[in-house]
């Protein structure tokens, strides 16, 4: 069977079987077979399919899925002509760029034969679980040898037809052999041996394949590789290491005249090519990972032969891409630089593994070492050829070296094999190699000057570059230098480089190193001449070359103070690993705090993707926790910045400068001088402790004394402040180590280090210079030298100290006092100097601190209106809560005929963008605020509920789910509506004309009125006009006695019936005459009724026209339909905006606890404010009879009228919506009675009854399970009256009600219900009429449950009102029980709203983010069959899981292809989603189809920090404060303009195709 299924996959004819399989007569139907490649795009593919066979995109996508997933689809069935037509337009569709798609015309019997293949091998694979000897079987069956010698057997034959297979089959194949081969030790190791023997064949099959490296059989190496006990057996028997590393020197075959590698252009396909082969790399680190822990003689031998292999492959990159320095012109093509450091980077870890390996057995050590010094030595065998030798001579030095200038000859920065010998350089002095077998090594054959003339002039490049002069080399070279001393590559690089300089220095005499070094810094002249510097700069040079020439000499000193100071890897000083950690991280967080992800990325990684740091943070940093945003930051410990050291070899020049500076703050902050005095060092290994000397030979002290020679006589010379700065911190190197020498000094020792003899002596005749020291004393006091003052001062304490040591040894006490009184006396004078110096700066503040206030007084003077402005807009944003002139003692009542009569107040506003100021009036232009209407299911309790036809439907009634309301928000700034118009027009303007140019979105779209508020730039789609409270403008005097609630509505009921009549007449009034009508009217009109009275409207052309507008953008937002101010639901959409609005703020404010009418933001209280009065106006820009035909539908709803048939019961509609409609269209009937019924009494009625029917409501629906707190018998007359009330009810349902519960618990069910319509209503209440809310109320804390009651003219007992009332009360109750819907739901026959509403919350996340990726990772995509999903996706909502941003998922919508997230933001929340990206971590939030941004994330590591795109891959746990913050978002409805404001600071977020989701 196994045979069989191979044969058939591994055939390659497309129309004829094997011989044994053939049929007696074939039939002629073909497949065209479309294969996957990893080259084309989905797009193409789609495109190209639609044209080849005339499917619909739909179908084509299908296929495009399927051929990813399973590597091939048949596109088309039929005769052999057929498929070859499709296959030929495929072919030539998609070879225009690239190759084309590869499709293969097969014979339905193969393709037959070859699906059956697969599904046996599977059932193999399934089938072998069940049996171990059947496996073994198996196993031994596929690596029997065939008939045909080598490479027959089964496993062979696979594996070398591997990249011939397509997707499907490989991982089928794959999947048998990870459950027979690699399951079984003995198996394991027979398939590493074949893998092994056939690895150059799998590695160049998969170079020139294109699939990606999971689907290849060459994947399987890390399988076996990483075994530690397979990988050293294939080493000894198979030679695997040599294998691999010349199966990639065969891959990389350009090579330039001194075989050194040579690459080509870095095209795209040549990249992809470089990818594959540094596979190879990879699998040479997996066989190194394990370091062995004994060695066998034959171990030893492959190792070093493997290590040969390596040297060879490091020969080859010794010296590529050798760079020459442009003059004159700038360079034309940029060189090709990225493949040789890619290659570098690769190799990286791999030789540092090699090194390690070296490190652990002493014999493999030396040998390496000799095998690597002789290939450097043929590197660099022609060392000296060519290149006359000079002799070089300072201070009676002399050496010969040759004549060679990095700034005309060749360079290159890559010499792996100098950094590889510098490393076991290290390791010999590490394990002390060096000392045990001297006569092993060849170390008196090494040619120092040899050693670091290569690395030298690498550093005198990069110092070179810096200093300006490789400008014209283009941006290759800079780039190269910045890799160089980059973390991921300077480990094997810069850092080998200055080992290199130091292993040189350490074997030879330091004065020739110096004189070589100036040489190469090509600086020899200046520092050989006396007086050259003089002449130098007195013969006016170029700039450019004075300035060069001053970078040369500080990036020489710095070079020093680098290998003098730089003694933190073990072996080069007494240090061990984690001494070097502790200093990077203290160097890093010396610049500033950092966290914990920056802090890893600053430190270098090994092979294991370590960095140590973990080990020691504690010890040098503490860590501190972050807030609501940020993330956490590790701090530096405060006895750590002693440690630091301002020429610390890794930071960048920027980074140097930043440290400094955090560094002298810190010191000004804790009062010290600010000198940053070198650190004191651990003392070198013995290999390299001759490196100190370099400090006090004599041509250092020549060049330290000729540039403070410079310093002093300021004038004559080109010298910068920095060198003077490097030369000071060398001297203070030089005294620590003097000071250390003494200190540690063994009894009978000579120190031979004697620096501060060497600085105290003046020079010799014939100039007599001065002495160091000496110019050290005259530098102190030079007044242009201010800020290393510090230092010098440092400089010379020390100095003294030091003397003082010496002297203690050999006594003389002598000089001592002369250099104490010396000390004192400077110290006083410097004092002195402080002192005066400070005074100066203080004189010198408080002079700009007057010219200051001066020029602000002047400033004030000339703006002065604009300053009146600012306060009175202040006060009157503050609004009428707090100028009220209430006394407060009196009793505030919102409504009815009692309500606290407010004073007007005159409100003034200042336009945004004409600043023009305005008093807000009923006959003036109209003022608007910018606000943003937008459809909103944050209260919805039933997310299911979805308007068919919104043309037809009716939103009279909103039902208690809420399921969708329309939410208005504002920024609250204030603009003419005329300039708003003009601004706008300016807008839509300015998107036609780039729509001509090219469609990209912006964070608003034009089209749907959406525009930045001019100001603040928040998302805004509409505005709403400013208005005076509308009630005082309607609201006719009191002049008789108020009617009480069943008389009014006695009254009310027949003027809705005399309405009714006369509209049935005006339908059919064309065949009566009109005459008889009248007399009809007469006779059933109530008294003082008027209804062809028609009000006329009070408010201005402007303030019409706004009213109008921002109407008809609530309809038109709220309902999704089209525009269209006559529609009859306009009014009903704008009553019910303010009425969601209301309740979504009283359920944000209750959420937080926070008080009613505490102290809003003034955007908010703003937004309400003009919301509830223009909702309030809004019917004198309607039609007067289609608001007239609202009230009577919503009055039908609670009193009953034969008239309407279908009304919703009492427990279908929200209370407070109905209170809002019904007291917002009340003034349209209103405006007809002229009997004297004022406003406010029919407000109070309405409110009245509402509140009656919502306790009814509550009673209903109230759950009446007893909780065991019952109390005794119902005492308080509340407890009475609800129970009174209750049997009422209980008799009119037919006693479907259930028991009756104790009053007690009645009551409280009453009040907990009622208290967020209470809170609504008296949010509307005091926005309608302005009575200002009384202070109790203000304050948080207290129920304030009679409060509300008082404000809101009712009795503290509810249910007095039906006490009072009860004649007309009982029989509306009989008639809402009565409703057959009523019946239902006693009977459970349905559900209903009970009360209080739950407010709605996000959902509940777990606090480990695993258990969320567990979730995901068992998600699979509900349309392509089982298929695991690519972007699993959060609702965060409401909790359903999607298969976020590919094909399978897409719906179409209003015409749209969406991805699944857009789709569901429609269903669930009307447009706008919050989700979580569970395998980014991220949070995603989407509005329509073109909004949205990512958002950080609730779930934070250890460290305090997010991890969107999961790439460090710490522990993330939920941070709930984050979380609130996000679902206060939520509730605010601020998603959209959250979306808006990030799309604006970010522009790459606008190009996403978001509806793609």
């Amino acid at each position: 069977m196994f045979r069989y299924a191979v044969e058939i996959l591994t055939w390659e004819k497309e129309s004829e079987l094997p011989a044994d399989l053939e049929m007696e007569e074939k039939s002629d139907t073909y497949y065209c077979m479309l294969f996957n490649d990893e080259v084309h795009t989905y797009e193409q593919v789609i495109y190209t399919l639609q044209k080849a066979v005339n499917c619909t995109q739909k179908e084509a996508i299908g296929f495009a899925t399927t051929v990813d997933r399973d590597g091939r689809r048949s596109v088309r069935y039929g005769d052999f002509q057929y498929c070859e037509q499709a296959k030929s337009v495929i072919v030539r569709n998609t070879s225009r760029q690239t190759k084309p798609l590869k499709v293969q015309v097969m014979h339905s019997s193969i393709v037959a034969h070859q699906n059956f293949g697969l599904k046996l091998l599977s059932w193999l694979g399934s089938i072998i679980g069940y049996s171990d000897g059947l496996r073994r079987i198996l196993c031994q069956v596929g690596l029997q040898e065939g008939p045909y010698g080598e490479n027959s057997c089964l496993v062979d034959r696979l594996m070398l037809s591997d990249s011939k297979l397509w997707k499907g089959a490989r991982s089928v194949y794959h999947q048998l052999f990870m459950s027979s081969l690699l399951m079984d030790l003995k198996y394991k190791k027979l398939f590493a041996i074949r893998f092994a023997k056939n690895y150059e064949r799998l590695q160049s099959d998969y170079v020139t394949d294109d699939h990606d490296r999971e689907f290849s059989i060459a994947d399987l190496s890390v399988q076996i590789f990483t075994v530690p006990s397979l990988a050293r057996m294939l080493i000894t028997e198979e030679n695997l290491m040599t294998i691999i590393i010349k199966t990639f020197m065969d891959h990389l075959r350009h090579r330039d005249a001194q075989g050194r590698f040579q690459f080509e252009r870095y095209t795209a396909l040549q990249a992809f090519k470089f990818r594959r082969v540094q596979s190879l790399i990879l699998d040479l680190k997996y066989v190194l990972i394990s370091k062995p822990t004994e060695w066998s003689d034959e171990l030893r031998q492959k190792f070093l032969e493997g290590f040969d292999a390596f040297l060879e492959l490091l020969k080859c990159m010794q010296g590529m891409d050798p760079i020459t320095r442009q003059v004159g012109q700038h360079i034309e093509m940029e060189p090709e630089w990225e493949a040789a450091f890619t290659l570098q980077m690769k190799l990286t870890h791999v030789i540092s593994m090699m090194q390690d390996w070296c490190a652990l057995d002493e014999k493999v050590l030396i040998e390496a070492y000799k095998k690597c010094l002789a290939v450097l030595m043929q590197c660099h065998g022609g060392f000296t050829d060519g290149e006359q030798p000079i002799t070089l001579s300072i201070c009676g030095h002399s050496v010969e070296t040759i004549r060679y200038c990095v700034s005309q000859e060749k360079v290159s920065i890559h010499l792996p094999v100098s950094r590889l010998l510098a490393g076991l350089h290290v390791l010999l002095s590490k394990s002390e190699v060096a000392y045990k077998f001297p006569e092993l090594l060849p170390l008196s054959e090494l040619s120092p000057p040899m050693l670091i003339e290569h690395p030298l002039r690498c550093l005198v490049l990069c110092a070179q570059v810096h200093a300006g002069m490789w400008r014209r080399n283009g941006f290759s070279l800079v780039n190269q230098i910045y890799y160089y001393h980059n973390v991921k590559c300077r480990r094997e690089m810069f850092d080998k480089d200055i080992v290199m300089l130091q292993t040189g220095v350490s074997m030879m005499d330091p004065n020739h190193f110096l004189m070589i070094m100036l040489s190469r810094f090509e600086l020899y002249q200046i520092f050989s001449t006396p007086d050259y510097g003089k002449r130098f700069s007195s013969e006016i040079t170029h700039k450019d070359v004075v300035q060069q020439n001053n970078t040369l000499i500080e990036e020489m000193l710095y070079l020093i103070i680098m290998l003098v100071g730089e003694r933190f890897s073990p072996g080069v000083g007494q240090v061990n690993t984690t001494d070097e950690i502790k200093r990077e991280i203290i160097h890093q967080l010396s610049i500033k705090p950092m966290a914990h992800s920056e802090l890893v990325k600053s430190l270098p990684e090994d092979e294991n993707k370590e960095t140590g740091m973990e080990s020691v943070i504690e010890a040098v940093a503490h860590f501190k926790k972050p807030g609501l945003t940020g993330r956490g930051m590790y701090e530096l410990k405060p006895e750590c910045t002693k440690e630091f050291n301002l020429y610390f070899y890794h930071f960048s020049r920027a980074e140097q400068s930043k440290a400094e500076e955090a560094q002298r703050k810190l010191k000004r902050q804790n009062r010290e001088d600010t000198a940053l005095p070198p650190p004191v060092l651990p003392p070198f290994c013995p290999l390299f402790a001759s490196l100190v000397n370099i400090l006090q030979s004599d041509v250092m002290l020549c060049i330290m004394g000729t540039i403070l020679q410079w310093a002093v006589e300021h004038n004559g010379y080109a010298w910068s402040e920095s060198m003077l700065q490097r030369v000071l911190h060398l001297i203070g190197m030089a005294l620590q180590e003097e000071k250390q020498h003494l200190e540690n000094v063994m009894e009978e020792h000579v120190v031979t280090f004697t620096f501060t003899q060497k600085i105290s002596k003046p020079g010799e005749a014939p100039n007599n210079s001065p002495s160091i020291l000496a110019m050290l004393e005259t530098l102190q006091n030079a007044p242009y030298l201010e800020v290393h003052k510090d230092m010098i001062r440092w400089i010379l304490k020390t100095f003294n100290a030091i003397k003082k040591i010496r002297e203690s040894s050999s006594t003389s006490p002598v000089a001592e006092t002369e250099g104490t009184i010396m000390e004192e006396s400077s110290r006083d004078k410097d004092k002195a100097e402080r002192k005066r110096k400070a005074e100066i700066a203080r004189l010198r503040r408080e002079k700009i601190m007057a010219q200051m206030s001066e020029m602000q007084r002047h400033f004030i003077d000339e703006n002065k209106e604009l300053f009146q402005q600012t306060l009175e807009l202040d006060s009157s944003t503050s609004a009428v809560l707090d100028n009220s002139p209430v006394v407060s003692d009196v009793k505030l009542i919102a409504l009815g005929p009692a309500q606290t009569q407010v004073p007007e107040q005159r409100q003034f506003v200042t336009c945004i963008l004409c600043q023009e100021e305005q008093e807000v009036k009923v006959e003036s232009r109209a003022m608007v605020l910018a606000a943003f209407v937008q459809r909103s299911t944050v209260l919805s309790k039933n997310r299911r509920k979805f308007i068919q036809d919104p043309e037809k439907y009716d939103p009279l009634f909103m039902h208690p789910d809420l399921s969708c309301g329309t939410h208005t928000g504002s920024c609250g700034h204030i603009m003419h509506a005329h300039c708003w118009q003009r601004y706008f027009d300016s807008v839509q303007a300015k998107e036609q004309r780039r729509q001509q140019r090219l469609r990209l979105h912006t964070s608003y779209d034009v089209e749907n009125g959406e525009f930045l508020c001019p100001l603040c730039e928040c998302l805004s789609n509409t505005v709403i006009p400013l208005l005076l409270p509308p009630r005082n403008i309607f609201n006719r005097s009191n002049f008789s006695d108020q009617p009480n609630l069943s008389q009014w509505i006695r009254t009310i009921s027949q003027q809705i019936k005399a309405l009714q009549v006369l509209r049935k007449e005006e339908s059919t009034h064309n065949t009566a005459s009109s005459k008889n009508s009248e007399n009809m009217g007469e006779l059933q009109l109530p008294e003082g009724f008027r209804p062809n009275f028609h009000p006329k409207n009070p408010y201005s052309e402007s303030i019409k026209e706004m009213l109008t507008t921002f109407g008809t953008a609530t309809y038109k937002v709220g309902l999704k339909v089209h525009p269209n101010e006559e529609d009859p639901r306009v009014p009903i959409m704008c009553w019910g905006s303010c009425a969601y609005t209301i309740q979504s703020i009283e359920r944000i404010l209750s959420d937080e606890d926070k008080p009613l009418f505490g102290p809003l933001p003034c955007r908010l209280d703003d937004c309400l404010r003009s919301l509830t009065r223009f909702a309030a106006a809004h019917w004198t820009v309607a039609s007067l009879s289609v608001v007239q035909g609202h009230l009577c539908k919503l009055f039908a709803s609670l009193v009953p009228n034969d008239s309407y048939e279908d009304l919703p019961c009492i427990l279908d509609i929200d209370m407070f919506h109905l209170l809002v409609g019904l007291v917002l269209a009340f003034p349209a009937l209103q405006c007809q009675d002229f009997s004297g019924v004022s406003l406010s009494t029919g407000d109070l009625h309405i409110f009245h009854l509402v509140t009656m029917a919502h306790i009814i409501q509550i009673l209903l629906t109230s759950c009446t399970e007893e909780n065991g707190m019952d109390q005794e018998n119902p005492t308080g007359e509340e407890e009475l009256a609800v129970l009174a009330l209750y049997k009422t009810i209980h008799q009119y349902t037919g006693s479907a009600l259930k028991e009756i519960p104790s009053g007690w618990h009645l009551w409280k069910s009453i009040r907990a219900g009622i208290m967020p319509f209470l809170k609504c209503s008296a949010l509307f209440f005091h926005y309608l009429n302005g009575v200002p809310s009384p202070p109790d109320i203000q304050v948080s804390g207290l129920s304030h449950f009679e409060h509300l009651c008082n404000y809101l003219s009712l009795p503290t007992n509810l249910i007095c009102l039906f006490q009072e009332n009860n004649e007309i009360m009982n029989s509306l109750i009989e008639s809402w029980c009565h409703n057959s819907e009523v019946k239902r739901y006693l009977a459970s026959e349905r559900d209903a709203i009970s009360y209080p509403r739950e407010s709605n919350k996000l959902i509940d996340l777990p606090e480990d983010y695993s258990s969320l990726i567990n979730q995901a990772s068992n998600f699979s995509c509900p349309k392509s069959g089982g298929d695991k999903s690519r972007a699993p996706t959060l609702c965060l909502v409401c909790g359903t899981l999607l298969c976020s941003q590919s094909y399978c998922c897409q719906t179409e919508l209003e015409g749209e292809d969406v991805g699944a997230c857009t789709a569901h933001t429609y269903s669930c929340g009307s447009g706008a989603g919050i989700f979580l990206r569970v395998r980014e971590c991220q949070v995603l939030f989407l509005a329509g189809k073109t909004k949205g941004c990512f958002y950080s994330p609730p779930y934070l590591d250890d460290y305090g920090e997010t991890d969107q795109g999961l790439r460090r891959g710490n522990p993330l746990h939920l941070c709930k404060e984050r979380f609130q913050k996000i679902q206060k978002l939520w509730h605010q409805h601020s998603i959209t303009e959250e979306i808006g404001h990030a799309q604006e600071a970010n522009q790459t977020l606008v190009g996403i195709d978001w509806q793609h989701l």
